[in-house]
């Protein structure tokens, strides 16, 4: 695997990657003849992101040089991980947290970010790297609207 950092270009790309990996892992949440991904929206929050100056986005390319996965961090929140899911179970979802938790403490933060209640894959990744719930949910943007649980990670002086 090689990491590179994601410029606004890369917006499209980003959306991509994120589509690839929903598709499969958050169609329970997010059934695609109920609710089709939003690519613009996507993208557009994509385009944002990566306009903040504090906001650092890694893109992973694979063993052919083909983007299989990114992460996206600021000073305090992992903001997004996602890898495709024909790359799942190598160990790819966990090496981006680890760039991302690296970056939030570097940047005098603790690490924290958002998971849907219902995406049982990520929180089995998140509990076995050590993070916790808060007890802070908040309901998520994209319709039908699950529900998002805050995780902080253990150890980290919360």
């Amino acid at each position: 695997m090689r990491l590179r950092r994601a410029g606004p270009d890369d917006a499209p790309l980003l959306r991509d990657l994120e589509r690839a990996a929903n598709l499969v892992a958050l169609a329970h949440v997010f059934p695609p003849a109920e609710h089709p991904f939003p690519d613009e929206a996507v993208e557009q929050r994509w385009v944002a992101a990566l306009r903040e100056p504090a906001v650092v986005a890694w893109v992973a390319d694979g063993d052919r040089g083909e983007p299989v996965g990114f992460v996206a961090h600021d000073d305090t929140w992992v903001r997004q991980v996602a890898v495709r899911p024909e790359a799942w179970g190598a160990g790819l979802g966990s090496a981006l947290l680890d760039r991302a938790v690296a970056g939030v403490r570097a940047g005098g933060g603790v690490p924290r970010l958002w998971c849907l209640r219902r995406n049982e894959r990520a929180l089995g990744l998140y509990a076995r790297r050590g993070w916790r719930p808060t007890g802070t949910e908040r309901e998520a943007v994209y319709a039908p609207h699950p529900v998002e649980v805050e995780l902080v990670l253990a150890g980290s002086g919360a």
